[in-house]
């Protein structure tokens, strides 16, 4: 496409991602996000926890100082911490609720322009339903706490449910969407995340993904995974690079996956909507964040140039 992509699409880098060494909410976090709010191809950076509020504080100032947008994803906290939104054990859901609280604390301290989190583990067929309604009531109810705060977008990412990856309740699309419409009948600004990485995981395609999800979608992020070879370092959910050998996702398929957002309207050419790189450095083949992140400017350019 000959058109800036600016018009369609405010271009993000999940930070946590990219500089794994931060997803715990400690580390370089000032040095590696400085090294994004600098790179003039990013308008959107996306941030997770950062235990120290000095840090939040100063991380804040660097991304309004340098004209960018950030967006809040708490999924790092439950899952370091394996918390489950629809845990059985009601201690255990109410820790998870209470954790993702805080994050909304963090989010709305940073002026975040939108929020994420993920479902629980799913517990399988027999225990599914029940599954969904402790999970519907957790969300009921960070929605609410976030409501009070403000009107911060509020987003679900949905997961796989194959073992090798991060196996959560949500999951399939079509039942992920039914589960958000059912949360936007109390608060519309909620919404689903969804990531070309987890559409293989899935077995999915963009349509089918897409088209589904066209009222309800709010969010997007696109990377790669692996998903046929066990021995494979990227085995599962793990956000190689573009391209990386034994992987499912390269240019041809980050293109189609955009000719259908354009499809869905998702991309209209009035507001710019988030579209974010979640890719992240393999350690066993010794890969350097900022290679993996040129790779994956390089794969959207091209597959930019092929709709």
């Amino acid at each position: 496409m000959d058109e800036s992509i600016y018009k369609y699409a405010d271009v993000g880098l999940i930070h946590f991602m990219a500089y794994p060494q931060t997803m715990k909410g400690e580390g370089p976090i000032l040095e590696t996000l400085r090294k994004i709010c600098e790179d003039d191809y990013f308008t959107l950076v996306e941030v997770t926890w950062m235990k120290d509020r000095e840090v939040r504080k100063q991380a804040a100032a660097m991304i309004e100082q340098s004209g960018m947008r950030c967006a809040y994803g708490a999924q790092p906290a439950l899952l370091s911490q394996k918390l489950n939104l629809n845990d059985p054990d009601e201690a255990g859901r109410k820790k998870a609720v209470e954790q993702v609280k805080s994050c909304v604390d963090e989010a709305y301290e940073i002026d975040a322009s939108g929020f994420a989190f993920l479902s629980g583990r799913d517990p399988g067929n027999g225990a599914r339903e029940e599954g969904l309604q402790l999970l519907f009531e957790s969300v009921l109810e960070i929605c609410d706490y976030s409501a009070e705060k403000g009107d911060m977008p509020i987003s679900l990412e949905t997961f796989d449910q194959v073992e090798y990856g991060k196996n959560t309740i949500l999951g399939p699309t079509e039942v992920a969407v039914d589960f958000a419409e059912a949360v936007r009948a109390y608060y519309p600004n909620f919404g689903l995340m969804l990531d070309l990485s987890h559409l293989p995981l899935l077995g999915e395609s963009p349509w089918k993904m897409l088209h589904a999800a066209q009222d309800v979608i709010a969010h997007v992020h696109i990377g790669n995974c692996v998903m046929r070879d066990p021995t494979h370092p990227a085995y599962g959910d793990e956000h190689p690079r573009f391209g990386i050998a034994g992987g499912e996702n390269g240019v041809i398929e980050l293109a189609e996956f955009l000719e259908a957002l354009f499809r869905i309207e998702y991309f209209d050419g009035i507001t710019p909507k988030p579209l974010s790189f979640e890719v992240k450095p393999i350690a066993a083949y010794n890969e350097c964040s900022e290679l993996v992140i040129a790779n994956a400017k390089r794969a959207l350019n091209q597959a930019w140039a092929m709709v």
